[in-house]
């Protein structure tokens, strides 16, 4: 009998897939009353995410890739595309890379998310063809304020634009043709553009439009300086960056209108106007709105979160989790304190997360990431992974429809804890499975990672007493927020299991007694509950 519950219930996360999906249908970002669903084969899809190293994008790498991929349980890979690559001279077009990168994906069933490394990376032309490095004539690079070339190339060049749109055409071009089944969800144009060391170009273009009127679209009026006042500088650039990449964006979406983003080198996401420190002109969390209005092609601006201080990362989520913006974090660090930031996100509407550096070819971007991917570091990642895959569709179908909330251990006091409804639901660390460190008659040593920076949770408010609930290392209670009626808070039904692909809730255990008698815990390794409370006087 067991055998055919196993099999009933397989063929019925089957069926699920087979009625939410309709393969042919380009990938798209769709928005609903504030909250934002990434569109693949016509459901809802939630990237489960990695980055390849900047050097994996090689068919003679890609055997150093997959492996990561599949350890990690990812079904997303995001990788390169180098404008040097495919056109390393100029009008001859080399798609031998992606000969080979489009059908292992498929035999594998992960889906590709392209990074278009052209004009700018790292906001640096490292990845343009040696003919443009060589022409700073007709492909020119800034001027400092005493006139000097600066490293980044000027988004006031039109040969510049004209080129890189050329290239970039090519590329949609060939994914038109050969991706026909839509392996490749989403493109980002471009990689953390912007410059660093000065706020943007002074060549004789740029200071004349610096002293010229703010475009009409940004709704404000006067010069930049009248209108941004500190910020003036990293608006202007912001505007012009993006007027330059909305150009070669609409261009490949007229090829192919698959889901764009840019990823931002983001500052300080509590600095005081115009002094976020990020890279200026790029999609900086002060800069959106300009963004938003400068580059209407582009899908979602996201941020590329390295920071591993909890109040810092929840904030930029914040910052990038608005209406008018899906939430994604295409790159996060690989270190194995960065795994418990995957849950806020969750439960902030993220349509994807992806840590970066995720292959084994043996390099660290320490100390941004981890100094090696050893067993542990990867099982911090691939645990929740494990967990979601399954269930990824039914996770983001649901997150579309209902509103959700997350935290993690490192996070402000006031992240703790947030009231849905008539309930309030609070999270504490450093806790065993069962028993209290606080409890007077039942003591014992703090767990082993009481003093570690892991734990953290996501929540969907389903139903006004219903919620579902999933994290790791974490204890969460669920009380009643307003205890004046006389009424005490119960768990009237705790539910362990996944979802099936259309959201429903496939049951595997009830948990009691012991397992929720001091809440709801959660080890390292994960578990989906849907929790239904009640309550009696």
């Amino acid at each position: 009998m067991r055998g055919w519950a196993v099999a009933l219930a397989s063929w019925a996360l089957v069926a699920g897939a087979a009625a939410s999906a309709a393969p042919g249908e380009v990938p798209r970002i769709e928005s609903r009353n504030g909250r934002h669903a990434l569109m693949v084969d016509g459901a809802p899809f939630l990237m489960l995410g990695v980055q390849a190293n900047n050097s994996s994008n090689y068919p003679a790498m890609l055997p150093q890739v997959w492996p990561v991929v599949e350890r990690l349980h990812a079904n997303t890979l995001e990788i390169p595309v180098a404008w040097e690559q495919i056109e390393p001279v100029e009008g001859q077009f080399d798609f031998s890379y992606l000969d080979a990168l489009l059908p292992q994906a498929r035999e594998r069933g992960v889906k590709l998310v392209l990074l278009w490394f052209g004009t700018w990376k790292n906001t640096s032309p490292g990845y343009v063809p040696a003919w443009v490095k060589r022409d700073n004539a007709r492909f020119p690079r800034m001027r400092t304020k005493d006139g000097k070339t600066h490293y980044a190339l000027s988004p006031h060049a039109p040969a510049t634009l004209a080129a890189d749109r050329k290239a970039f055409v090519a590329l949609m071009r060939y994914l038109k043709d050969k991706d026909t089944d839509n392996s490749v969800i989403m493109v980002q144009p471009e990689n953390e553009v912007g410059v660093y060391q000065q706020g943007r170009d002074y060549s004789p273009e740029a200071n004349r439009l610096f002293a010229g009127p703010v475009p009409s679209k940004l709704g404000k009026k006067g010069t930049w300086e009248q209108a941004y006042g500190v910020g003036a500088e990293a608006a202007f650039n912001a505007w012009y960056t993006a007027r330059y990449i909305d150009a070669i964006a609409a261009a490949g979406k007229a090829i192919k209108p698959v889901p764009m983003y840019v990823n931002a080198a983001v500052g300080d996401p509590f600095a005081a106007p115009g002094k976020s420190g990020g890279a200026s002109g790029g999609p900086d969390w002060q800069v959106i709105d300009v963004w938003k209005a400068a580059a209407p092609h582009i899908d979602a601006v996201a941020p590329d979160l390295y920071g591993r201080d909890g109040k810092n990362y929840l904030k930029f989520l914040d910052h990038y989790a608005r209406r008018d913006n899906a939430l994604l974090v295409p790159e996060t660090g690989n270190a194995m304190d960065f795994a418990r930031f995957l849950w806020p996100t969750l439960g902030r509407g993220g349509i994807g997360w992806a840590p970066f550096g995720m292959d084994d070819t043996g390099y660290s971007n320490h100390p941004l990431g981890a100094v090696t991917l050893d067993a542990a570091t990867l099982d911090a990642f691939a645990r929740p992974y494990a967990l979601l895959k399954p269930m990824a569709r039914g996770w983001a179908k649901l997150a579309y429809a209902h509103p959700g909330w997350g935290t993690a251990k490192g996070a402000p006091d006031a992240e703790q804890s947030r009231t849905m409804g008539r309930w309030q639901l609070s999270a504490k660390y450093g806790e065993w499975q069962f028993g209290s460190m606080d409890s007077p008659w039942l003591k014992a040593a703090p767990p082993p990672h009481a003093a570690q920076p892991v734990g953290g949770m996501a929540v969907l408010h389903l139903a006004p007493d219903q919620f579902l609930v999933t994290g790791t290392d974490i204890r969460v209670n669920i009380d009643l927020a307003d205890k004046s009626k006389g009424e005490t808070a119960m768990l009237l039904k705790v539910e362990e299991g996944t979802l099936a692909d259309d959201g429903s809730f496939v049951m595997r255990r009830v948990l009691n007694g012991d397992q929720t008698d001091y809440g709801l815990n959660f080890t390292a390794q994960p578990m989906l509950l849907r929790v239904t409370m009640g309550t009696y006087r």
